[in-house]
């Protein structure tokens, strides 16, 4: 029980195999996160059904998140496969013209984006590599300059830092994944490109319309206009996931590190779970051992009292998944005790009321030493608010649904328990002996009570 930080783990070619999956969940995996941009609806359903398995076979809670590929822009074809020579300060058109591109034009086929795009509006090609600036905006078209990049090719992916795309963050696709999604019964569903609160709306509306499933929804922060708006966007969805990759192409790289700080705070006034995510042990591909920096950035999210880490490629299509968990476990667990250890005044967050009953509950558990806070949840509000108080002791939740039990796997510092028996019967004691914890004070929580127990 020395690792509050959760892990969430994406799977793939190389994980999504029983053996594999065991000896993640073993070494250290919370979440499985599923990517829906890659195979069907149905191929991704047997994947889920192989993840409750293997949970249901260790008797371990694992949440599951869907993520859905949203809204994701790419140019059209170009005559040949071969790149196109691109020269600095030339002008390029994006046009509606499905004919074959070559290195003065190419089709852009989003209706939505021609419309949207506005003189002086940059359009980024090639995770930032190429870079234009719209000079102006025809019927149809739009002429730019390039700014930066040589070349360029077929069904490049592009980025609008500076346009708000009045477009819906479903797409065709992922309408069809999540309809087919909803009735595997997901913990989570992640939704790519979030702009504004509205979109959150939109998933929740859908989802909502088609089950009572309790499914929660994780914003994913990549363009600038959903960090502006990430408090209005927080209160939206039930946690967000603080994606790196595209992020760091739509607002300038160096200040990623400061966006990422501001919004993990956000999100713990807001009592809402936030995952870091891209590149944490990116090294870790094609290699056994991660890179000093990446250690440090792993340990940094544990430090900044973040919910959870996220690998990507290091567990999908690397070369040593269980590896990649078992390092990540390693660096978290010895940041987690370190900061506990040796704490930065985390209890102080600003526009939380004195009397805040959550806050109540982490002072009373620090002031009496407790050894551990238990909740009895029959959903996952009450102990995700104690969590993101950062109480720093085990806030064990006793769970009489599944569902409950396997959401609360994304929040730092619970430990989830699904048993209808000891829920029933309010065994607070046994409880927190499951995780070892065999003697000292409990702060117990059970829906609007207090109390404090000692256990020897």
């Amino acid at each position: 029980m020395n690792k509050y930080t959760k892990i969430t783990a994406s799977i793939g070619p190389n994980s999504e195999n029983r053996e594999t999956l065991t000896r993640m969940i073993r070494a250290g995996v919370n979440v499985f996160r599923l990517n829906f941009s890659h195979d069907t609806g149905d191929v991704q359903g047997t994947k889920i059904d192989l993840i409750r398995s293997v949970s249901e076979e260790l008797e371990t809670p694992v949440a599951i998140m869907i993520d859905l590929q949203g809204p994701k822009h790419r140019i059209g074809n170009f005559a040949t496969e071969k790149p196109y020579a691109l020269t600095i300060g030339q002008k390029f058109t994006f046009d509606n013209n499905p004919a074959p591109g070559d290195n003065t034009r190419v089709q852009l086929p989003d209706a939505d984006v021609l419309k949207s795009l506005n003189v002086g509006d940059r359009v980024l090609l090639n995770d930032g590599k190429i870079e234009m600036r719209v000079d102006d905006v025809r019927d149809g078209a739009v002429d730019a300059t390039v700014l930066r990049g040589d070349a360029i090719w077929s069904r490049r992916g592009f980025n609008l830092p500076d346009t708000e795309i009045s477009t819906s963050v479903l797409t065709q696709k992922d309408r069809a994944d999540l309809e087919y999604a909803i009735g595997k019964k997901p913990d989570y569903v992640a939704i790519s490109f979030v702009q504004r609160p509205e979109d959150v709306a939109e998933v929740r509306d859908f989802i909502t319309a088609r089950t009572s499933h309790p499914i929660k929804i994780i914003a994913k922060i990549e363009r600038p206009n959903a960090v502006e708006r990430i408090c209005d966007i927080a209160a939206a969805a039930d946690g967000i996931m603080i994606a790196r990759g595209d992020l760091a192409v739509e607002v300038p790289y160096e200040a990623v590190p400061a966006i990422s700080r501001c919004i993990i705070r956000e999100c713990r006034k807001m009592n809402k779970p936030v995952i870091v995510a891209t590149q944490m042990l990116g090294s870790m591909v094609a290699s056994e051992f991660p890179t000093r920096a990446e250690i440090t950035d792993v340990a940094n999210t544990a430090y900044l009292r973040a919910d959870s880490t996220m690998t990507s490629e290091e567990t999908t299509i690397g070369i040593n998944p269980v590896n990649v968990i078992e390092t990540m476990s390693k660096i978290l667990s010895h940041a987690d005790m370190d900061a506990i250890a040796n704490p930065f005044d985390w209890s102080r967050v600003e526009n939380i009321p004195e009397n805040d009953w959550s806050r109540s509950v982490a002072s009373m558990a620090y002031l009496n030493k407790a050894s551990a806070i238990v909740v009895f949840a029959r959903d996952t509000d009450i102990a995700v608010q104690i969590s993101c108080r950062k109480p720093d002791i085990p806030i064990v939740a006793v769970c009489n649904e599944s569902v409950v039990a396997n959401q609360l796997c994304l929040a730092r510092g619970i430990f989830p328990i699904y048993d209808e028996q000891l829920f029933g019967m309010r065994d607070a004691f046994n409880a927190a002996r499951r995780f070892h914890i065999n003697m000292g004070k409990l702060v117990i929580v059970d829906e609007d009570k207090i109390s404090l127990r000692t256990l020897d």
